[in-house]
């Protein structure tokens, strides 16, 4: 390379652009007649990262991370209402209705207790 010093500010400009057509996600979507929003699922790995930050100790291994990670998703699922839900949990939206009642957390957890299956 002839070290032109206009070649890195040509380049930052075309590749900036470049990855943001390709790669990027505006977030006014409407505006650019995009067909996908990323505003949900970061939205969730927000929530994800605020929770773990108040985890004193961190994860001592992978598996804690992964049980962690397991039971959000199951608390998303099962125990959250969601707004564009009008209210409903994914898995009633979804046609499972495990009749959890008002306290669906403790309720979900009495709900596996009494129906736990061992796998041999």
């Amino acid at each position: 390379c002839d070290k032109f010093a206009n070649y890195k500010t040509a380049f930052n400009k075309l590749f900036s652009r470049t990855c943001r057509l390709n790669f990027g996600v505006p977030i006014a979507r409407k505006k650019y007649n995009l067909e996908h929003n990323n505003n949900p699922i970061e939205r969730y790995n927000g929530k994800i990262k605020d929770r773990i930050k108040n985890i004193r100790s961190g994860f001592k291994s992978f598996d804690d991370a992964k049980h962690f990670m397991d039971l959000r998703k199951i608390v998303y699922n099962f125990v959250n209402p969601h707004q564009e839900l009008q209210g409903n949990t994914p898995a009633e939206e979804a046609g499972i209705d495990l009749e959890l009642g008002r306290n669906k957390l403790l309720s979900l957890i009495k709900f596996v207790q009494d129906n736990y299956i061992t796998l041999t």
